[in-house]
């Protein structure tokens, strides 16, 4: 299997896409699967800009929503995370994961995945001290603080992770895990991004969380992007145990280092996006704990049944037919080319994929307070009629130097 993993996207699906294909065409070759490493933008129309953080002049729609709307289909399956740099409301409704477009799959603040028997996990957000014991108490539409803090990594998320018993193949994170730089080339990383050294010195530079996720899980491939440069790295852990082969990669700007094709052992094709039954079990076991308000959730003692709920969850899996995730379904109008403008879109917006998967993991949709659990329907193939959508201005607003990459110098 090859798979092909991308950096920061920033909106440019159009770009990433062509130039696989290129690839595609002059190698002879196939890509199997695209993974990107965050500030994916999933932009669906302009009222989508309202909850992506970022400097005024980067508030562009990008080219998602012609994947959203059906104009375009991504020609290779995709799987992305979530990074600083996002439409927060979108992957909100997404929490635990689904499809942000057809063949466009948002592996949720965490999640694990398989696309074949390639096991994928991912983190969503980067790392701050700040907000990481609190609970997800933002939504939308956002303030000027909750815009900020809605990416921040949580302690709940990590933890779901760390229940992880099961080997994984690859794992995303946006940020990059502390002291990864003591297993590469740190002085050639240096030679481009002195600024690094003090951070590096320090042990501030990456994700805590992921450094810890990195300890416990010790996936064959580790990702991750958010600081807009190429780095490799080797984790050997302990001695004569496996290693890690870690890669950072850039954003995708002419003669930038944004993407690298890797072969990975894997049974016959064709492959398919499927639900991992661990993870299923382990988001039945620990969704009654998730903390939704600015208290932390409580996560000192608890010892999930993940076995016992996976053999519940394979008999469930095995009467609906498959684990494929649930249908697609379009929440929201999509942008207008023309440039029309209806009214804006606020509020929490229930994802019919996201409800599915609450009835059929038999749990209440907890993101939904003001619905019973009875009252979740599936989604069905059809999609709503694309529409124009509406923008509404804000001023500029200052971004805390800790939550910026190098978008503004590029």
């Amino acid at each position: 299997m090859k798979i092909a993993v991308e950096g920061c996207m920033h909106g440019e699906l159009d770009t990433v896409y062509a130039t696989l294909l290129d690839l595609e065409q002059k190698e002879n070759t196939k890509i199997d699967l695209l993974l990107c490493c965050g500030d994916f933008q999933a932009v669906r129309n302009e009222s989508d800009l309202e909850s992506l953080n970022v400097p005024r002049k980067y508030k562009t729609i990008g080219s998602f929503w012609k994947y959203y709307s059906g104009e375009a289909l991504a020609p290779i399956p995709t799987i992305f995370i979530g990074g600083n740099h996002e439409a927060s409301n979108y992957l909100w409704e997404l929490y635990y994961g689904g499809w942000a477009a057809p063949n466009i799959y948002f592996l949720g603040f965490s999640g694990v995945v398989k696309f074949g028997n390639v096991r994928i996990g991912g983190l969503s957000g980067i790392y701050n001290r700040h907000h990481y014991h609190l609970g997800h108490y933002e939504r939308p539409p956002y303030n000027e603080n909750d815009i900020r803090s809605i990416y921040h990594v949580r302690e709940y998320d990590v933890h779901k992770l760390m229940q992880v018993k099961e080997r994984i193949d690859i794992f995303l994170s946006h940020d990059w895990p502390v002291g990864i730089t003591d297993h590469g080339n740190k002085s050639e990383l240096l030679r481009y991004k002195s600024y690094f050294a003090e951070e590096i010195e320090n042990r501030t530079l990456g994700s805590k969380a992921a450094s810890q996720l990195l300890k416990k899980l010790q996936p064959s491939y580790w990702f991750s992007a958010h600081l807009h440069c190429r780095f490799a790295a080797l984790v050997q852990h302990g001695e004569g145990g496996p290693v890690t082969k870690f890669l950072a990669l850039d954003k995708c700007l002419p003669r930038r280092k944004f993407l690298q094709v890797i072969e990975i052992e894997s049974e016959p094709g064709p492959h398919k996006i499927h639900y991992d039954e661990e993870w299923l079990a382990i988001t039945r076991e620990l969704n009654s704990i998730i903390p939704l308000t600015r208290r932390p959730a409580n996560l000192s003692g608890i010892q999930p049944d993940t076995e016992g709920s996976k053999t519940w969850i394979s008999g469930k899996l095995q009467t609906r037919g498959g684990a494929e995730p649930f249908d697609f379904v379009r929440t929201v109008p999509c942008h207008n080319q023309l440039g029309s403008r209806s009214s804006s879109q606020s509020g929490c917006i229930q994802n019919p994929q996201t409800e599915a998967l609450m009835q059929f993991l038999e749990l209440p949709n907890l993101l939904d307070e003001s619905k019973p659990a009875s009252a979740v329907q599936a989604p069905t193939d059809t999609a709503s009629a694309c529409t124009g959508a509406d923008v509404v201005d804000h001023n500029d607003e200052e971004i805390p130097l800790g939550d910026l990459d190098d978008c503004e110098s590029d």
